[in-house]
């Protein structure tokens, strides 16, 4: 993902949520292990969750009891994975949803430094400013569990900003195009960003 500086605020949830203590349940015992150990697990019954498949480029959403909700096409990094700092890489392994952003704003509004700029995209915007990494409609913040592979130091997602958010309707979806966020179609981003809470459980696998 890729922030602007300009902004002075541009830290203001990092400062708000980072070190908040999520109230999440793991069916597993959380240590420090080599990365390959974790697997996919089932997480406490009470919460939903959600897989990433970065090579099918697809993400799945199940409920409670482990059902599938609904599957997702998603766009990945074009860089592929990883998870060092500027390396414009989608990050695997565990992670959590730490925060919400953008409930009730309309369809494509734009979002930069996480606060909406009161535009909606389209192709007119799109061509006032071609440069912009286009962050659309919602936004959840992802931060990662596992401390030296995706969380703390120089491979820590949520100071990496990888979200999950809206893409343009235009955007090659299922195909790895993105700075390292995870992008999807907007009005399916808005239907499970409804469905999850901050809290849920997120696995990326390559």
């Amino acid at each position: 993902m890729i922030e602007s500086e300009a902004n002075p605020n541009k830290n203001f949830c990092l400062h708000q949520f980072y070190n908040r203590a999520v109230p999440i349940v793991l069916n597993c015992n959380l240590k420090l292990v080599d990365h390959a150990e974790f697997q996919p697990a089932h997480p406490d019954k009470n919460n939903m969750f959600i897989n990433v498949d970065i090579p099918t480029q697809t993400m799945t959403l199940f409920d409670e009891l482990g059902e599938v909700v609904r599957d997702y096409r998603i766009s990945t990094a074009k860089n592929g994975s990883g998870e060092r700092i500027n390396s414009n890489c989608t990050p695997r392994g565990w992670h959590v949803v730490r925060v919400k952003i953008g409930e009730g704003v309309p369809e494509n509004a734009v979002f930069v430094a996480r606060r909406p700029t009161g535009e909606i995209y389209s192709e007119n915007l799109k061509k006032q400013h071609p440069d912009r990494d286009w962050i659309l409609t919602r936004i959840l913040w992802l931060s990662g569990l596992e401390p030296g592979f995706n969380r703390l130091g120089d491979v820590d997602t949520m100071r990496r900003y990888i979200y999950i958010h809206g893409a343009p309707d235009d955007s090659p979806i299922g195909t790895p195009a993105s700075a390292g966020c995870i992008q999807m179609r907007n009005q399916e981003l808005i239907e499970m960003f409804d469905r999850v809470e901050v809290g849920t459980l997120v696995n990326i696998r390559d």
